[in-house]
């Protein structure tokens, strides 16, 4: 389906706020270590809220600790191949404890929150481990094998312990892809998941709670994500910092489990396959010998919206593309700016011309007038209310019809394009051919530098230009206002 709402976070509103996550890509290889020193390997508790880029593709690992040559290794935490929630602990030749869900986690464009709470020393095998999903504690299980009682797991002893990978001596596999928020680790306990989250009086969602005040034990911690400096830092009291690898001060991500923004979705193949997507899902390559698109993974059927799109890169004659939005109505295969009558936006040198069109249900309306060649920020303004859409490069709007642009100009509509009929619920897309043509959705949270921050009426979202007055960045406390 390729409107999605993530419905558990619609109504985070109230109570307890995140302000920030971590951005992991797993193109880059990023991760966090750290080496402890020796705690309590058979009580702990591990929480984390992930979004996973990724999920049903590869193997998304959390956290876990190796030897140097992985004959002795435990995982508290992976997203396996196909979405299944794995914990294992292996030595020498076997798995002694293993737990695999039925459950998959398949959403790319929702928040999770899991917690598993381990503790050998129990008497009921299924006491020792418990994994948590959304608040509710997982009871079906392809692979169910618990550690015998008062077993040493390898986890939590004087050897590297990572964030976000698998990593034995020098090699490093299986990253995780997606956003990570409030990661907390408890040694010595093995507490309830009502100590991370509760559900909300009124909705019913599970949301988090402020969990400052647990205690964390030795090795614990407790990473919140808040100093984009230094993204592994420890704010459990215990100064248990971890080092980062391929992370830096832009992969702080305002996307979080109480203020869940807009990306694109994989999931959504309009045409063929073989694109790409990376930065949390917020790059998109396309494929290299046929057209393809995507689209976000939230959409608005009322209320004014404006995001940017970063050209990466644009090679002439093979790299053209097309970014705009598109409706949850009819959506159609191929390029779909040019051919969808359910669809506004531009086109990029179109068929290899070097030229630039502007189109509204599938037929040109006008030459753009400008170039986004690479390095170009357009800015896209959709106002449902009165069905227009205006483009903007590197701040200036566009002119059409022998007007300049202006998204305050309400049902007047000036220098704006109509937005057809038939979208009745919009979304952002982007569809290209060859992998020429890539670049880098801006909903808020960005994913490259930004020189001069602007956010929105709330102050919501990171922009390069102003976000004109009344328009407002999709994430899902603005949807639920405006939307």
């Amino acid at each position: 389906m390729p409107f999605i709402i993530p419905a558990n976070t619609l109504a985070a509103d109230g109570g307890y706020q995140v302000d920030n996550s971590c951005r992991f890509d797993d193109g880059s290889s990023a991760y966090m270590h750290r080496t402890p020193s020796a705690g309590n390997r058979r009580t702990m508790t591990l929480s984390v809220w992930i979004k996973g880029s990724s999920l049903a593709d590869g193997s998304n690992n959390v956290l876990g600790q190796y030897n140097s040559s992985n004959a002795n290794n435990a995982m508290l935490l992976v997203i396996e191949d196909a979405g299944k929630i794995m914990v294992w602990n292996y030595t020498t030749s076997a798995y002694t404890m293993d737990i695999r869900t039925n459950r998959l986690l398949r959403d790319n464009s929702a928040w999770y929150h899991i917690v598993v709470a381990v503790d050998t020393t129990q008497s009921t095998a299924s006491n020792r481990v418990k994994v948590y999903v959304n608040g509710v504690q997982e009871t079906s299980f392809s692979n169910e094998t618990y550690p015998s009682q008062n077993l040493d797991l390898f986890l939590n002893q004087g050897v590297a312990q990572n964030i976000g990978t698998q990593r034995y001596g020098s090699t490093v596999g299986s990253p995780f892809d997606g956003y990570m928020a409030e990661f907390c680790f408890i040694d010595g306990t093995q507490n309830a998941v009502t100590d991370f989250g509760e559900f909300d009086e009124d909705s019913g969602i599970w949301k988090p709670i402020d969990v400052s005040g647990l205690t964390f034990g030795t090795n614990g911690y407790y990473l919140d994500f808040e100093d984009s400096s230094a993204l592994g830092n420890d704010v459990s009291g215990n100064d248990n910092d971890f080092t980062t690898v391929n992370l830096a001060a832009v992969d702080q991500s305002t996307d979080t489990c109480t203020n869940n923004f807009a990306t694109v979705s994989p999931l959504v193949v309009i045409g063929n396959t073989g694109q790409t997507y990376a930065d949390g899902n917020l790059t998109f390559n396309a494929s290299s010998t046929n057209w393809t698109a995507t689209n976000s993974t939230i959409g608005a059927s009322s209320g004014k919206w404006y995001a940017e799109f970063k050209v990466v890169t644009l090679a002439s004659s093979t790299g053209y593309g097309h970014v705009g939005i598109t409706g949850t109505e009819g959506i159609t295969a191929g390029n779909f700016v040019s051919t969808d009558a359910n669809s506004v936006g531009v086109t990029l040198d179109y068929r290899g011309s070097g030229q630039t069109y502007l189109y509204s249900a599938g037929s040109s309306v006008q030459v753009a007038g400008v170039a986004f060649s690479a390095g170009a920020i357009m800015g896209i303004a959709v106002d449902m209310d009165n069905k227009k859409f205006y483009l903007s490069q590197n701040g200036t709007y566009l002119t059409v019809g022998g007007s300049v642009g202006n998204p305050g100009s309400g049902s007047t509509g000036t220098g704006s394009l109509a937005i057809p009929s038939g979208i009745e619920t919009f979304l952002f897309a982007v569809g290209g051919y060859s992998t020429s043509f890539k670049g880098t959705w801006n909903f808020g949270s960005p994913a490259y530098a930004i020189s001069s921050s602007n956010a929105d009426g709330n102050d919501y979202g990171n922009f390069e230009y102003a976000v004109p007055s009344g328009y407002y960045s999709l994430n899902t406390k603005n949807l639920a206002e405006y939307g």
